[in-house]
């Protein structure tokens, strides 16, 4: 017998371009929306953001800073290169219904980007609709 299943979750990658070297390197902004987006989209946080600097490790662009927080079903990461005006994002829930055009038109407002590649990739489309019996 085959289980019934439905499509469960949304997993949202951009690639953002030509956005200020000072907005992307600003960690009080970058932290300041691992904090608000969540609660935005109707998510919960399920630990503290982070944040860090890659300095070094990165010779491209040192002032890379990379952020995560675990939401939830799912995560919101991003990683900024202020110094090529770039930054990569992902956005994945374990939701439906979540509002993607704002998600998205947000994200570019917040990181000033001049322009922007999208992805959206449906997940979990074939998610179990009612629990296993335990063994």
């Amino acid at each position: 017998m085959n289980p019934r299943t439905e499509q469960l979750g949304v997993h949202i990658m951009m690639d953002g371009y030509g956005a200020p070297a000072a907005v992307l390197a600003d960690r009080l902004r970058v932290l300041a929306l691992l904090y608000e987006l969540p609660k935005e989209l109707g998510m919960h946080r399920i630990c503290e953001p982070e944040l860090v600097e890659v300095g070094p490790m990165n010779p491209r662009d040192p002032s890379e800073l990379s952020g995560f927080v675990m939401i939830d079903g799912g995560h919101i990461s991003f990683h900024t290169f202020p110094a090529r005006g770039f930054v990569t994002i992902d956005l994945y829930a374990c939701q439906n219904g979540i509002d993607r055009q704002w998600a998205i038109n947000r994200l570019k407002s917040a990181f000033a980007l001049a322009d922007a590649d999208v992805f959206i990739q449906e997940r979990g489309l074939r998610y179990p609709v009612e629990s296993r019996e335990a063994a």
